[in-house]
């Protein structure tokens, strides 16, 4: 029986029930189209669901068919307004979202799909891969612990045999005598006291003596392997500098020239030989000599002292890592060309991850603490050491980015001048590899008293993985085949490949000579 009369009492609750009606009417006049509904594409984001928000806007509801927020009701309650109000805005709540509204509106990828892989956000597989990480080496940190006990020895950093190289330390020593010969030929040449071609015979003399010298010091004492390592470094960084600043003069003093016969007025070329610009060169951390390099204003004594405790604690870890780690994995292993093909693949994957840690953490020592500190102490401006090569897609790409000085010198003295002078692109990058892998082999082979030529035939492989990953680059745009060849061949297998061979060797020799 229908209700013909409203009594008096139930006014509010009348006002209430036709205030509902009315937001209901009202939103089903806003969502009905001429077929009934408005289609996906015509409710935007003024409409109950947000097309960008999903269904994340079921937890707070709009305001485009004239409901409330409910944010907005608690302080409205709060602040002492009306029942009635909030009874409206809850009756308009249930109207809301209906099981008619479309739930599906925008085309969207998956997140691990390889159109969006990139575009999100992988902080939280980051930190799973990490905590994995910390898990996995803890435990073969406690089994390595079980099976050999700890192997750091008391003389780990100091022994009294570190005396013996004396020889080596006097050595590097002298070497810093060479650039103030160089200095000497230079401040002649310029005052026209010798011919060029007096002083190009005179730089190649000096540069030589600063590998010869070395390397006969290192083959005729008996010094440890590290200590001749050490050496060798210097001298290759020393004649390095020295080409550099003699390559550097040559030329400004052919730039002199040409200014001096075409005689413009305008022209403002100085030419100047001072031994405070290579006092500084010969210490800075660069390997590619000019007159002025970009200062800083100020050293960061704090920031020194933070960077050197870093340096100190990452040294002591790549050398646990060797002493706890790689050395039992190498004594416990056979020659990897003259066993058992399986074997030697299981023991050169097992030495892969201690030795990309030592790796890691010797370039992080080097040029990330090391190169810093010594820029921070000289006022260097100039600290792109390195640049992120971890994301290198080619072979190519990769030798270009990681190692920074040595690439500056190598384009600004082996590169570009074989191209002036007409050779092959092709041609001039094969010559720059060639000079890298001399002194790889310099730099392990002299030390180990041992010319096997394996570091020099690694570098050189590196030819052909750099045709076939730009091959492969060009093939298959944006893809990371090339950084995977690069992880697997260089850092999996390359570089423990090359620590059992001299290891084995080194030891055949020293068997085969008792």
């Amino acid at each position: 029986m229908p209700i013909m009369e409203l009594p008096e009492n139930q006014g509010a609750t009348a006002t209430a029930t036709a205030t509902a009606s009315g937001i209901k009417s009202d939103l089903i006049r806003r969502r009905r189209g001429g077929n009934g509904f408005e289609p996906a594409t015509a409710i935007n984001g003024d409409d109950v669901c947000s097309s960008d928000a999903g269904f994340e806007t079921m937890n707070e509801p709009s305001k485009s068919v004239g409901e409330s927020n409910p944010r907005e009701e608690v302080e409205a309650v709060a602040n002492g307004q009306e029942e009635s109000n909030t009874t409206e805005a809850t009756t308009a709540y249930k109207f809301s979202y209906r099981a008619s509204a479309p739930a599906h509106r925008l085309i969207r990828e998956s997140p691990l799909s390889s159109d969006a892989i990139f575009r999100q956000s992988h902080a939280g597989l980051f930190n799973l891969c990490v905590v994995v990480l910390i898990a996995v080496n803890s435990r073969l940190i406690i089994e390595n612990l079980m099976k050999y006990g700890l192997l750091i020895r008391a003389g780990f950093w100091f022994s009294s045999k570190s005396l013996r190289d004396w020889p080596l330390l006097m050595c590097c020593l002298i070497l810093q005598l060479l650039p103030v010969t160089a200095f000497l030929v230079e401040k002649m040449a310029q005052k026209r006291r010798l011919t060029e071609r007096a002083v190009v015979i005179l730089h190649i003399t000096i540069t030589t003596v600063a590998i010869l010298y070395p390397v006969l010091v290192i083959l005729k004492c008996d010094s440890a392997f590290l200590s001749g390592v050490i050496l060798m470094l210097v001298a290759c960084i020393v004649w390095m500098k020295l080409v550099s600043y003699a390559h550097t003069n040559h030329d400004m003093r052919v730039l002199a020239k040409s200014i001096d016969k075409v005689e413009t007025s305008d022209a403002d070329y100085s030419y100047d030989v001072s031994f405070k610009s290579l006092a500084y060169f010969m210490v800075a951390p660069t390997l590619c000599y000019q007159l002025s390099y970009p200062r800083t204003p100020c050293i960061r004594k704090g920031w020194v002292a933070r960077q050197f405790i870093k340096l100190v604690i990452f040294t002591g870890l790549m050398g646990f890592i060797i002493e706890q780690y790689i050395n039992p994995i190498v004594q416990n292993s056979q020659h990897p060309l003259k066993g058992n093909l399986l074997y030697a693949i299981e023991r050169v994957l097992k030495l892969s991850v201690p030795n990309l840690y030592v790796w890691l953490c010797m370039f992080y020592c080097i040029f990330h603490l090391w190169l810093n500190i010594l820029a921070e102490l000289l006022c260097f401006g100039d600290r792109e050491f390195y640049k992120d090569w971890w994301n290198a897609k080619t072979i190519d790409e990769y030798w270009r980015m990681w190692n920074m000085p040595v690439h500056k010198w190598m384009v600004r003295h082996i590169y570009f001048p074989c191209l002036r002078n007409g050779i092959p692109k092709a041609v001039a990058l094969l010559i720059a590899f060639l000079v890298s892998a001399v002194f790889h082999e310099l730099c392990i082979a002299v030390p180990c008293r041992l010319f096997k030529f394996w570091a020099f035939i690694g570098i050189m492989f590196q030819v052909p993985l750099v045709i076939l990953t730009n091959f492969l680059q060009n093939q298959f745009q944006s893809s990371m085949v090339g950084n995977m060849m690069f992880w697997c061949f260089f850092c999996i297998l390359g570089q423990p490949m090359c620590v059992l061979l001299y290891y084995h060797d080194v030891m055949n020799r020293k068997g085969s000579a008792h």
